[in-house]
């Protein structure tokens, strides 16, 4: 591996040289004391590696090594402090790697051995196109169906992922991250914070920034996915599309309501993605009801069915499919089954709402015991 060195103090870069010097495979293309130096080294040079001291006066090292993130999101950075109070803490709780002045050679060479033992992972071959879900269960997978595993560090680090993937395209101003996710801390502390979790994102993405690209501004950060099919996005394509149902357009229908196997970050409870969650549903309960509607207006009774009951499952209370359930049971002559779902859903809205069916709902019953007296 390829290393650059990076502290403002003589000495202490001189003495971690030393420390590095006869580690096997490593090798120290160059050492800097001013910060903008060495970045622009890094960026220009083929390294793997970088020793950077957290303490700079002219430039914190964190937002450093966001910097140098944003250009090679495959580099390993360890950070070099002479400090064992907050930021040790803090440190170890992200599981940053990162050594402690005076920096000891057997510590470098087990920090240099752990990143080393994660290098393969930075080789994987890239897939033109990757597969990404966020109905029911998150998952990428490569193009051929393939799963692709990510760890993230800490919980809080994959929730940053998932918020820039929901305002994919869209500049997220810094601050609004942190009144997000550690409202808790002091400013300062709190944009460290961020940092870290920046840091780690572009290190877990690092075999996939083809595909994953994080842009730092001034104010914020940018996510942009490149060759991602993205279910979301495949769904609201083909709402936005307004293709009229017909029989050669219906598969089509079927193919994008399979899309929405389950809510939106279904396993994540973040009150972010209420919204976003929200919308979705609505709009695949309005195009499973059009798909409903045809089914049923060209008597293809069986196939209304099975998708009425899949809205019914999903939202009980939704009482226009409750309805056409009804009514698809009538056209089957159910009668017994058409008793049962008035009752069900009238004991549901009472039971969730403490409400009386819609007039809709409740006329058309009424006007259906009326026409099938015995």
């Amino acid at each position: 591996m390829k290393a650059i060195l990076i502290d403002d103090e003589p000495m202490a870069l001189h003495f971690l040289e030393r420390q590095l010097s006869g580690i096997e495979d490593l090798q120290i293309v160059g050492k800097f004391r001013d910060p903008f130096v060495g970045k622009q080294a890094v960026e220009t040079s083929d390294v793997d590696l970088v020793f950077l001291d957290i303490q700079i006066p002219e430039l914190n090292g964190m937002k450093l090594a966001e910097q140098l993130l944003a250009c090679k999101p495959g580099l390993h950075i360890v950070f070099v402090t002479a400090h064992d109070d907050y930021a040790i803490r803090a440190f170890e709780l992200n599981a940053l790697d990162y050594v402690l002045k005076p920096v000891v050679r057997e510590r470098l060479l087990n920090t240099v051995q752990r990143i080393r033992s994660e290098a393969p992972a930075r080789n994987i071959p890239q897939a033109e196109i990757l597969k990404m879900s966020l109905f029911q269960q998150v998952a990428i997978a490569d193009g051929e169906g393939q799963p692709l595993e990510l760890r993230w560090r800490t919980t809080k680090v994959q929730q940053l992922f998932l918020y820039l993937v929901q305002y994919r395209g869209q500049i997220v101003p810094k601050t609004a991250l942190v009144d997000l996710l550690w409202s808790d801390l002091e400013p300062g502390k709190a944009l460290q914070q961020l940092y870290t979790a920046v840091y780690y994102i572009r290190k877990t993405l690092g075999p996939y920034e083809k595909h994953f690209t994080i842009s730092s501004t001034s104010e914020g950060y940018l996510m942009k996915l490149e060759h991602v099919q993205l279910d979301v996005d495949q769904f609201d394509k083909f709402i936005q599309s307004e293709v009229a149902i017909r029989e050669d357009t219906i598969q089509d229908y079927e193919s994008a309501l399979g899309l929405v196997k389950g809510d939106y970050l279904q396993e994540h409870d973040y009150v972010w993605a209420e919204s976003e969650r929200q919308r979705l549903q609505a709009y695949w309960v309005q195009l499973s009801l059009q798909v409903v509607n045809w089914y049923y207006s060209n008597h293809q009774m069986e196939k209304a069915l099975v998708r009425c009951l899949d809205i019914c499952h999903r939202f009980p209370l939704e009482e226009e499919a409750n309805l056409l359930l009804m009514k698809i049971f009538a056209a089957q002559g159910k009668h017994v089954a058409v008793h049962q779902q008035y009752n069900r859903i009238k004991e549901l809205l009472q039971a969730e709402l403490q409400e009386q069916p819609s007039p809709f709902l409740g006329e058309w019953y009424e006007q259906w015991k009326e026409d099938n007296k015995e």
